[in-house]
């Protein structure tokens, strides 16, 4: 009995020290998720403003074109809405995971827009710090108007946060009748 006592003897210091190891892994997974869930909530905090953004200017389009007596939109009044209306590329996907196919959906070039709504618009996503897109630039955002196809304004908004490879966007279609 006594041989049997004197080979257990540091078996308990051994179980605690495992406790505490696997006690320990725990708490360090928890602040991993902590960490991960921290940046998967400023990622769709982003999302969320670039919605609101692009929401909010094609709001404003809608309010403020002119229309005729019978309502009709006046489509020159309309394409003074348009801002760096050349570039990008319509088959850019979110979903795409070799980053070269989305290489230019936010490199935009063309005139920019001369309205003051759409500059106002501009300066709320890349000046004001309330409402600012991390890495957003006024080159990265377009409004495309096609009078042609019954008055759409494609709405592209472009930020690239400080851990992103390349730009994220958010694309909104609207027609203004």
């Amino acid at each position: 009995m006594a041989a049997m006592k004197k080979n257990q003897t540091g078996v308990f210091l051994i179980e605690a020290m495992i406790g505490i190891l696997i006690f320990f892994i725990g708490v360090l997974a928890m602040i991993a998720l902590q960490a991960n869930s921290i940046a998967i909530q400023a990622d769709s905090q982003y999302r969320v403003e670039a919605a609101n953004l692009a929401d909010q200017i094609l709001g404003q389009i809608n309010l403020h074109v002119i229309r005729d007596a019978t309502g009709t939109v006046s489509t020159t009044n309309l394409a003074g809405f348009s801002h760096q209306p050349v570039g990008g590329t319509t088959t850019c996907s979110l979903l795409a995971t070799d980053a070269a196919a989305n290489t230019d959906c936010c490199n935009f070039s063309g005139t920019p827009s001369g309205n003051g709504l759409v500059g106002d618009w501009v300066n709320s996503i890349t000046a004001n710090t309330a409402t600012r897109l991390p890495g957003s630039t006024a080159a990265m955002q377009q409004i495309v108007v096609n009078t042609a196809a019954a008055n759409q304004v494609a709405v592209t908004v472009c930020w690239q946060g400080p851990k992103d490879g390349r730009p994220r966007f958010h694309r909104i279609i609207g027609y203004i009748n």
